[in-house]
């Protein structure tokens, strides 16, 4: 006889199971994370002797690249390593207003372009709704285009798995978004944790079954992660954050897992009128209102991936505000970097910055997480200081260590490349340590000035260092 149903509570958080709801979490720690889930019934277990059996294979047999689909966006084949693959499922998350459901749209008119069969499944707006974003971004709705892609408006997984089952046309399937979605046989709300997993499973299941493509736009939470159970990131085969801060319109896709291609790739958008724009080089619209002759400012050639970012760091020091300790308002870097960079300018080089206020922000948009940012930050610094502007024409990268010497970083080359393609004349980094035949070879035009020590890039301001010190 089968067991009546019952529940238990599960943290959408850590996924522990409880017996009846607690306002906190004992494991994680986190508040009102628990949630109901249900069971029907004991499960049927398969009788050993009618089990399938494994097919088992060598670790030396050949393997042949997969195949991918030419999203038609650039950016967004560099991010997934050449395009999509058929058979795999993409979760793609971001903050609410970020741009996700526009990106997704422009995705699909560029595979229907392409000829690509697209079905595009809302469960949070009406067809007509996706219409009028359609002509307000100016897509391309052309008949080759209108009769590879297709719309729906729907929040049953059972009917979406009928229709994906029976037509079996389809090569890219895109569910906006999966905290929507509802399975008749869970009884919970859309959006627990049971019932993304139950979701996201048999759309999963669907698409390795039929071949096509999947690809499921997620929500976030306050913190910043995906919303839903941590499995959903598990049961997907690439997880795309699509990051950026509204106050700017700049927008960055990355990775945070590929299993067919790497993490380490960034792709750039910029928020218009007309929806979402690639931008090839970031690096001239990062700096392109960028005023050379200001004290505080300096150019910092960093590594987003694999792909090299020319950025500006400004910095404004001004007199402590009150009777308590000085403030440090960073937008863009690790505060506590920060922190560090100032003490090792008064402990090391006679820097009296201690009492002042510090203002830093990286324009943009973007965070800065490599440490071969400390140079230009430091560079800023002294700037903001002593008054007297950095070179014009000059960028900075290099990691500083508490004694102030400067260290050497990685891809020192493809930064003096990107240097040199801005039309830089020079570039401040760290003292070449080894072998001549190792030493990188700048572009030509480009002039290298090599630094050992924080107090060799102060001497460059003099004499007013000296007065700002005294």
């Amino acid at each position: 006889m089968a067991k009546k149903p019952t529940s238990f509570f599960i943290c959408r958080v850590c996924h522990t199971r409880y017996p009846k709801w607690t306002g906190r979490c004992d494991h994680c720690g986190e508040w009102n994370t628990l949630e109901e889930e249900k069971t029907s019934a004991t499960p049927r277990r398969t009788p050993l002797n009618k089990a399938g059996r494994l097919t088992t294979a060598r670790l030396d047999g050949k393997a042949q690249p997969p195949e991918r689909i030419d999203t038609g966006m650039a950016e967004l084949n560099r991010v997934l390593g050449s395009g999509l693959v058929p058979g795999s499922a993409v979760l793609v998350g971001g903050d609410p207003g970020i741009g996700k459901s526009t990106l997704m749209l422009q995705m699909t008119c560029a595979l229907a372009r392409g000829q690509q069969s697209v079905l595009y499944v809302s469960g949070e707006e009406a067809i007509d709704q996706i219409r009028l974003r359609a002509q307000r971004l100016e897509l391309d709705r052309s008949p080759s285009t209108v009769n590879a892609l297709e719309l729906a408006a729907s929040i049953n997984v059972a009917d979406i798995s009928a229709t994906l089952e029976e037509r079996r046309v389809h090569r890219v399937v895109v569910i906006d978004s999966i905290q929507t979605m509802w399975h008749e046989d869970v009884a919970s709300a859309p959006g627990s944790v049971s019932q993304v997993k139950h979701c996201a499973f048999e759309l999963i299941r669907l698409a390795k079954t039929l071949g096509f493509v999947l690809v499921i736009i997620g929500h976030v939470t306050k913190e910043g992660a995906l919303a839903g159970p941590r499995v959903l990131e598990h049961m997907v085969d690439a997880v795309l954050y699509f990051e950026g801060d509204r106050g700017h319109q700049f927008r960055i896709l990355r990775a945070a897992k590929n299993r067919f291609g790497a993490t380490d790739e960034i792709g750039v958008f910029a928020m218009t009128d007309v929806g979402l724009r690639e931008v090839p080089n970031p690096s001239a619209l990062f700096l392109a209102e960028r005023h050379g002759n200001i004290a505080g400012s300096a150019v910092f050639a960093g590594l987003e991936g694999t792909r090299p970012v020319l950025l500006e760091v400004q910095v404004l020091l001004s007199a402590k505000a009150g009777d308590g300790g000085a403030r440090r308002a960073v937008i863009g870097w690790d505060s506590s970097r920060l922190s560090m960079i100032l003490a090792v300018l008064e402990a090391r080089c006679g820097l009296k910055l201690g009492s002042m206020d510090v203002h830093l922000n990286v324009t943009g948009g973007l965070k800065i997480t490599e440490p071969a940012a400390d140079l230009a930050v430091a560079a800023a610094l002294i700037s903001a200081a002593t008054g007297q502007p950095t070179a014009a024409n000059a960028a900075y990268f290099g990691e500083v260590g508490l004694s102030g010497e400067i260290r050497q970083v990685a891809q020192t080359e493809q930064r003096l490349k990107e240097i040199g393609k801005l039309g830089f004349q020079y570039a401040v980094l760290p003292r070449h340590v080894g072998n001549a035949n190792t030493r990188p070879k700048p572009p030509k035009g480009l002039i290298i000035q090599e630094t050992g020590h924080l107090s060799d890039l102060v001497a460059q301001f003099a004499p007013k260092a000296n007065d700002a010190s005294s």
